[in-house]
């Protein structure tokens, strides 16, 4: 089979392995879509730590049951069309038996250190299928929406966190793919106005070509313009869907009184320690929070907030390929030109 694999930093090929065997306990799922991830642009720029060989890469995905091992219960058969939340835990600890597998302290995930889904084949271990991370697709699903689960039920994740209400003003800084599926749920919630910043001009065209309701705030001029927007009373919820320390300091200058902060993502090493002005948190009554990943209620969820068509995530692909052309793929998701990028199988 052809997989994409990676060797070092910046050292990305196709090559051809062996169809994967299955043991009694194990899926084979054959690949129809994987996307690119910030996390596999980041994996490439600085290399893989989780193993000492190549590795396949991909953990947002979707395909179709090419086998099932003896030994699998359930109602798993082959053809049965799916997406795979890629993040699966040990089973057994705290975190686990509390529903949060992704914070596993013996956490594993597709892509990241076992083999993932830019491959024509992938093998879905057992753990994961046992902890209920394979959901069949309703026939009306695609492919490509069922492998952007994965990052939307993150951003549940996150909206969960918001506690966004009818009405609220709410500000997402980062226009790219996951910047506008913050902005389409907290939307579909019901906020009064959502405002969806960035430095990038052309990003910022993308979003008033993706929902007429979005407003664009440039990144330049961000807190004189929210404050105009906003008649100075700042944005309820504020969500920094990029990585830099220096959005995250000024996320408190753009909140209102009693608002919600929210830092998606992470930062990158060495630049993880930002300076906060505490009493801006302290005398506007600031909640700040976190999150990381998502748990199989809210990948549940987000599928079937695609499938009732409460989101729809059609728009969000815009670059597909072949595996094949996996360097023109990987330069496409670099370039800032296109949302979100994949390879359709």
């Amino acid at each position: 089979m052809k997989a994409i694999q990676l060797f070092a930093k910046e050292d990305l090929k196709l090559v051809e392995l062996p169809k994967p065997s299955i043991q009694a306990d194990e899926i084979l799922l054959s690949c129809k879509a994987g996307l690119i991830c910030g996390t596999d642009l980041r994996m490439f720029a600085n290399g893989h730590r989780h193993s000492p060989d190549a590795l396949t890469l991909g953990h947002e995905l979707s395909g179709v049951i090419e086998s099932v091992g003896s030994g699998v219960g359930g109602n798993y058969r082959i053809g049965m069309r799916v997406a795979v939340a890629p993040n699966y835990g040990c089973g057994l600890c705290d975190s686990c038996i509390g529903g949060n597998t992704q914070s596993c302290q013996d956490f594993q995930a597709l892509g990241i250190q076992v083999p993932g889904a830019f491959a024509e084949y992938v093998v879905i271990p057992a753990r994961a299928i046992r902890q209920g991370n394979i959901v069949e697709l309703p026939d009306h699903v695609s492919f490509e929406e069922g492998a952007m689960i994965e990052p939307f039920s993150c951003v549940y994740n996150a909206f969960e966190r918001c506690h966004t209400q009818v009405g609220d003003t709410v500000l997402v800084i980062g226009a790219g793919p996951v910047g506008l599926m913050h902005a389409m749920l907290h939307k579909a919630a019901g906020a009064g106005k959502v405002l969806i910043s960035d430095l990038s001009a052309a990003r910022l065209a993308m979003v008033r070509e993706f929902d007429a309701d979005f407003i664009a705030v440039s990144g330049t001029n961000t807190e004189a313009e929210v404050m105009q927007i906003t008649q100075g009373k700042g944005c309820d919820v504020v969500i920094t869907a990029a990585s830099a320390p220096a959005i995250q300091t000024l996320s408190f200058e753009l909140a209102a009184l009693n608002g919600r902060v929210l830092f998606f993502g992470g930062l990158p090493a060495g630049k993880e320690m930002v300076s906060l002005n505490t009493n801006i948190i302290h005398y506007k009554q600031i909640t700040v929070t976190g999150m990381s990943g998502q748990n199989l209620r809210q990948y549940r969820t987000s599928l079937k907030m695609v499938a009732n068509g409460q989101i729809n995530l059609k728009k969000i692909l815009t670059h597909s390929f072949t595996l094949d052309r996996y360097q023109e793929a990987f330069s496409c998701a670099k370039s800032g030109d296109a949302l979100k990028v994949g390879f359709v199988l």
